[in-house]
């Protein structure tokens, strides 16, 4: 039997899920398709770990593993929804609620330090790199763009007297300090740090790499880091404007939670000068943000005296960005609350202005520490001051090719960055001991590698130009001359170019400050463009773009056609949404839209068509985007007001505009008579079964956890109707 595989997440996805994919099993079903879950939360990621300290009722397999080795498959037909990339007061409120739930789990202080790798290798960006057996073709589907286009998201005003910038280091960060080669040969490398005195210490070693690799080192300075920092601080001070910092302490979770002290110590200079000795001791660099010294300082012998301290330095210091006014939650509170690609396009949509502790909006000093990608941002924020808001109804497009399979690009988050422990060189060398790479380096600097095999690279040429072809949009790579690892690039995607057919293609390469440029002016006119980026950058403009043109990432249709032939089916890049679990458990009403779940389904069943030849599941797919387009166009998308709509209505409406369509259709027969009965029910009851759904909102639930919630109690919150469930569960018998 074909078979989907439906992930299991985290959040308001995972909620959404227990209403949805009731639906979605029950209409596969009519196609002779199974639809299973694998569970890849956080939650089940750190269980999987520790089968050893648990009872055979609480294990679970690694699913993770197990979708990693499916995704190099030709079988593969994977739907992944988004997951946490847990920061570290992420990973330990899941352990402490799965230890309060009965797992036998060791605390993070106290684990040993094999115990201490296993959690480690659940934290950050730990999903995705090991199912993206492929690269990203990520876009808005039409019928979209055409809503957005008709039913306009709020732009804020921008004027040219904006104080609002973008700082980035000009030396000593990563883009300056980098260097690359392309292996020659299969090898195996060393990475080491050979230190003032003549001792080396091994930073990696066994580093297998494959011919035509092109692999990377480069270092932050802590020196230069903390210069800037200083200046930002001063300088946000000076003109009046919020001191903001915009990181990814999630998915490089090695140098970015690092640099995000750095941040805390730097705003919060004179307390670390004078209690940086109690601090220090207590474990409290600032990494986990200013929010968990807060509440460990609640403990400290002295903790009245330096947070008084903080404190005053919060009073006297620049006025800082807010995550929450209300709570009092600033931009250091959580490494993982501020995520550069999601708050900086938020940012650029309000007027290029974040909130401030009075609960105004206020112009914005952005602190971007590395310059590889932040001027990017910035050429987005001129524009903006010269030409005004852009408008979603005019606007063109910009959907990506993104380089990502096999790891691809995987900066910042793995076992090849380092906090460097001494001064010295860190080298690379391959197995003859000869130096590839190699950098002067000082205490606390931040020393990272990466790896871009050949394979993906190909694959990334050929999607672009496949791309170009279908669609016939201008595409430009964009890649920068000055780095190293980009130049190099250049030079592979030229060669791989010449393999294919381009005439009459517009393709190009540009830096990506130029390419944003270019972009942004074709946008205000209308017109699309592809972008074709490197890992990280895809990460960026996918959510910049689409935040721009339609006000969330959300609605993406997220593509990956996996280099075995399988699919993967990504649904949107809209995070996790914590605060929209805190609403549903407050009010009983979930905001999350569903959208990017419907696009990804459509493609999935359309790839178990165009795979194996099953016109059924092709059919389910027409009929599940009309049924989409349908349910824009009556709006019928979550409200974010209790009362209104919700994700369950929102799903309710789907499956009903759904079984329409198919009822409707003419192209298969067998599937317009199962579905004409099931469409005439939830037609004929849509009223009540709408205001069953409003009537269950108000209240506060229950779902008996966050990261482990019960599934007899969650299943209740998001499935309260009988009527509905009964006429969706039906098809399945």
């Amino acid at each position: 039997m074909a078979k989907i595989i439906w992930t299991r997440t985290d959040e308001a996805p995972l909620l959404a899920t227990y209403s949805f994919k009731p639906i979605v099993e029950a209409f596969a079903a009519t196609a002779g398709i199974d639809v299973e879950t694998r569970d890849i939360s956080l939650a089940a990621r750190i269980v999987s770990q520790f089968p050893e300290r648990l009872t055979a009722e609480q294990r679970i397999d690694d699913h993770l593993s197990e979708l990693g080795e499916l995704a190099k498959t030709p079988e593969a037909n994977i739907i992944k929804l988004p997951n946490i990339s847990a920061s570290l007061p992420q990973l330990k409120a899941a352990i402490a609620e799965l230890q309060a739930a009965g797992y036998d789990l060791p605390n993070y202080e106290d684990a040993t330090d094999e115990e201490r790798a296993k959690y480690d290798a659940v934290k950050g960006s730990a999903v995705n790199p090991v199912l993206r057996e492929g690269n990203s073709d990520r876009r808005a589907p039409q019928a979209v763009k055409n809503f957005a286009k008709k039913h306009p998201h709020s732009m804020g005003e921008w004027t040219a007297d904006s104080k609002t910038e973008v700082a980035t280091m000009t030396e000593g960060d990563f883009r300056h300090n980098e260097k690359s080669v392309v292996m020659p040969d299969e090898d195996t490398l060393t990475i080491a740090l050979v230190k003032a005195d003549g001792s080396e210490e091994v930073l990696k070693d066994g580093l297998k790499v494959l011919k035509g690799e092109v692999i990377d080192g480069t270092y932050m300075s802590a020196s230069a880091l903390d210069a800037f920092l200083a200046e930002q601080v001063q300088r946000a001070k000076n003109d009046g404007v919020l001191f903001s910092a915009h990181l990814k302490a999630t998915m490089m979770k090695v140098s970015d939670p690092i640099i995000f002290g750095h941040v805390v110590r730097a705003y919060f200079d004179e307390v670390y000068r004078n209690f940086g000795d109690e601090l220090s001791a207590a474990g409290l660099n600032g990494e986990n943000g200013l929010g968990s010294i807060f509440k460990e300082l609640e403990n400290h012998p002295q903790g009245a005296e330096i947070k008084a301290a903080f404190e005053k330095g919060l009073e006297e210091g620049p006025d800082l960005a807010m995550v929450n006014s209300d709570k009092g939650i600033t931009n250091l509170h959580v490494p993982s609350d501020v995520i550069i690609d999601a708050s900086m396009p938020a940012m650029i949509r309000t007027s290029g202005q974040m909130w401030n502790k009075d609960n105004q909006t206020q112009d914005t000093l952005a602190v971007i520490p590395d310059s590889s990608y932040a001027g990017v941002y910035q050429a987005v924020i001129e524009d903006c001051k010269a030409n005004g808001a852009f408008d979603p109804t005019t606007m063109g497009t910009v959907p990506n090719v993104g380089l990502m399979a096999q790891k691809a690009e995987e900066y910042g988050s793995h076992d090849k960055t380092f906090k460097v422990p001494a001064a010295g060189t860190v080298q690379v060398r391959n197995s003859a001991g000869e130096v590839l790479m190699e950098h002067e380096v000082q205490a606390g600097d931040i020393w990272r590698a990466c790896q871009t095999k050949d394979a993906p690279i190909r694959d990334w040429v050929k999607l672009a130009v496949n791309r170009a072809r279908l669609s016939g949009m201008k595409t430009i790579f964009w890649l920068d001359p000055e780095r190293e690892h980009d130049a190099n690039l250049t030079t592979l995607v030229n060669n791989y170019l010449a393999e294919h057919d381009t005439e009459g293609l517009d393709i190009s390469i540009l830096s990506p400050v130029e390419a944003t440029k270019v972009s942004i002016e074709r946008i205000r006119r209308g017109e699309d463009t592809i972008s074709v980026t490197g890992n990280v950058l895809r990460d960026y403009n996918t959510d910049l773009f689409p935040i721009l043109e339609l006000g969330t990432s959300a609605k993406m249709l997220s593509v990956v056609p996996l280099m075995a032939g399988g699919g993967l089916f990504e649904t949107g890049a809209g995070g996790s949404a914590p605060k929209h679990v805190q609403q549903l458990v407050e009010e009983n009403h979930l905001r999350w839209d569903s959208l990017g779940e419907f696009l990804a389904l459509a493609e999935s069943f359309r790839h178990e068509k165009n795979a194996h030849g099953n016109a059924k599941a092709g059919v389910l797919a027409d009929a599940l985007d009309a049924a989409t387009e349908k349910l824009l166009d009556e709006g019928k998308s979550p409200s974010r007001k209790v009362g209104e709509i919700d994700n369950r209505g929102s799903h309710f409406f789907l499956a009903t505009y759904w079984a329409s369509e198919l009822a409707q259709q003419s192209e298969d027969k067998e599937l317009a008579d199962a579905f004409a009965p099931v469409a005439e029910k939830l037609s004929s009851q849509a009223d009540a079964i709408n205001q069953a759904l409003l009537d269950e909102q108000g209240k506060a639930v229950d779902l008996g956890g966050y990261y482990w919630p019960s599934d007899d109690k969650t299943s209740q919150v998001m499935r309260p109707v009988a009527e509905f469930n009964e006429v969706v569960d039906s098809l399945k018998k």
